[in-house]
């Protein structure tokens, strides 16, 4: 019996963020893969390692959290006044599914370098020193992210004093704007409402803030499931009751932001929407042991990505959380005491983050036209990654 040798393609191994992925060149992918459909998803879960029913990815890139199982394709743009296209694929780990229904904000930050050092971003505009600024389109939900590069002599600079709760060590400050980033074409609060009444069978019925900016996004407050806001990951990824309850109100919530019809279709949109509880500021301990002072932070919030509660906080949940506090009166802006303001520090489980949103009342319509933070990006590791040449 005959076996197909492995094939060979170039992919970039980068952190972005609190994520990690693996970074193609759309043109360094097999032919079959150049477009969307079962062959790239296919080649991209072999190269991942999914689906794996032991949950662990040992045979592939992935690190068997939401956060470790993530793909980027990056080619030159095809939209006026943009640099790169980036298109995300957020890797089932159980199940042989790739979400492409959302972006990745975190591994956002580590797209402009990419792109850079593949060579997407014409030379003109790169400096051999300063700050490279990336037009980013983001593919899967059609916004505009802008990345400022550090450049020293030449080449990306990655290392520097900047640091990002989440993440072990220092590095290069890389800032990231999110342009206009309510997600899709309808109003940024899909039910018209700032605050819902979110009715979830064997629940009960929850206040809910539901809003597409980052990524669409439902904020309950902590108190009203029985949490207090300081939880850490422990806690609520060991209990299964937690987490059958946690994916009830996304399927739930999903129906009544209209990104589904049916609750049993959210199993095939595992990325979106995400799930966010709240509270007003208070000391905890964070997962590395780091104390939080309740005067650090403006308020606290804890979010579940892909079925279980992040080790930190997703960047585009992160835009969400900044976005919903902008407007007076959602939960998220009660929590954080209310008021027009136009930034956030929040406390999550492994520290703080400041995100900045600019909002407006426009025609009875609320608009988010720009959300801000700071991340860091850096390469891991490059070369090539093998699969067999017939699992796609």
């Amino acid at each position: 019996m005959t076996f197909v040798p492995q094939v060979k393609i170039p992919a970039t191994y980068i952190r972005g963020g609190t994520s990690k992925g693996v970074f193609f060149n759309l043109e360094d992918l097999p032919k079959s893969a150049h477009v969307a459909g079962e062959s790239r998803d296919r080649m991209l879960m072999r190269v991942i390692g999914s689906p794996d029913p032991y949950g662990k990815q040992t045979d592939g890139m992935g690190g068997a959290t939401s956060s470790t199982s993530k793909t980027v394709i990056v080619s030159r743009s095809s939209e006026p006044d943009h640099d790169v296209d980036y298109l995300f694929g957020q890797v089932a780990i159980d199940k042989p599914f790739v979400d492409w229904s959302g972006n990745c904000g975190n591994l956002s930050a580590a797209v402009g370098a990419f792109a850079i050092n593949s060579g997407l971003v014409d030379k003109s505009r790169v400096p051999d020193n300063g700050v490279a600024v990336v037009r980013i389109w983001q593919a899967n939900i059609k916004k505009t992210i802008i990345t400022h590069v550090p450049m020293t002599d030449g080449q990306v600079q990655e290392t520097g004093e900047f640091e990002l709760d989440g993440v072990t060590f220092p590095a290069a400050e890389v800032e990231v704007e999110f342009i206009d980033p309510s997600d899709g074409e309808g109003s940024m609060f899909p039910t018209g409402n700032l605050v819902d009444d979110l009715e979830v069978p064997g629940v009960g019925t929850l206040k809910a803030t539901m809003i597409n900016a980052g990524i669409p996004t439902i904020f309950l407050n902590a108190g009203e499931i029985n949490y207090t806001g300081t939880e850490l990951q422990d806690i609520i990824n060991s209990n299964d009751d937690a987490l059958v309850m946690f994916e009830a109100i996304r399927a739930h919530g999903a129906v009544k932001m209209g990104l589904v019809d049916d609750v049993s279709e959210a199993v095939n949109r595992q990325h979106t929407p995400k799930v966010a509880f709240v509270s007003p500021s208070k000391a905890y301990s964070a997962s590395s042991g780091k104390e939080v002072k309740e005067s650090d932070i403006d308020l606290l919030v804890r979010a579940l990505s892909m079925g279980k509660l992040h080790h930190a906080m997703m960047g585009t949940a992160a835009v969400a959380i900044g976005a919903a506090a902008a407007v007076p009166g959602t939960l998220v802006n009660l929590a954080a005491g209310g008021g027009q303001r136009n930034a956030v520090t929040f406390g999550h489980p492994s520290g703080t983050l400041k995100v900045g949103a600019e909002a407006n009342l426009s025609n009875g319509e609320w608009k988010v036209t720009k959300a801000i933070m700071s991340r860091s990006a850096r390469i891991l590791m490059e070369g090539w990654v093998r699969i067999p040449g017939d699992s796609f």
